[in-house]
């Protein structure tokens, strides 16, 4: 088969997936804790998990922390063995892969997969904002919603319900951090794609 190139997919948009955990709902108020990216790669027909990078994140100065939100996602902000870095070095560090993915792939910028994703584009957009990065490789509003997609093709909107209906295992364990939600999205998001992917083949010449 004569696969088109992943440039074309996606109008240049690189599929990449992210989750984050925060300490609240409010980006502009509330502390960015952990990022989570996927990178995926497509071989022989079929999407699938490349990469996996990640962060744990100091809240920034003067963020809210939510006590109920902390006790949901079990996350001690300040706990020294997190090894977290600020939300700047964060951003570079994980933004580097995903424009050397862009350049590879020729797509011209990053459009972010998520669960229910604006929650995630927000907070970090905020994150650049407060930063001043200069180059975030995100689509400013477009977002490919995993959500959405696991409704329509599973009748499942909740992420491990959805995981499971694709056929793969969920560990509620390990559920609420960001490397955990993020590779399990991933996963489910490639499932959906390669089950349409016979819409993506280039037609032989005559």
């Amino acid at each position: 088969m004569n696969h088109l190139p992943i440039a074309k997919r996606f109008r240049g948009l690189l599929p990449v997936v992210v989750d984050v955990e925060t300490a609240g709902f409010d980006p502009q108020r509330d502390a960015l804790l952990e990022i989570a990216i996927v990178l995926l790669e497509y071989i022989e027909g079929c999407w699938q998990r490349q990469t996996t990078h990640f962060c744990h994140i100091l809240p920034f100065e003067g963020a809210n922390l939510d006590a109920q939100a902390l006790a949901f996602t079990g996350i001690d902000p300040y706990h020294p063995f997190r090894f977290a870095v600020p939300e700047q070095e964060a951003l570079a560090t994980l933004f580097k892969p995903i424009h050397a993915a862009l350049k590879h792939t020729h797509c011209h910028r990053a459009i972010l997969v998520g669960h229910n994703p604006s929650f995630d584009l927000s907070f970090i957009k905020a994150a650049v904002q407060r930063t001043h990065c200069k180059r975030n490789p995100f689509h400013a509003f477009t977002t490919f919603d995993t959500a959405t997609l696991g409704g329509l093709m599973y009748g499942q909107t909740v992420l491990a319900k959805a995981v499971m209906a694709a056929g793969f295992p969920w560990d509620n364990r390990q559920a609420h951090s960001a490397i955990y939600d993020a590779e399990q999205t991933a996963n489910l998001f490639c499932k959906i794609i390669n089950s349409h992917s016979i819409n993506w083949i280039k037609p032989k010449a005559e």
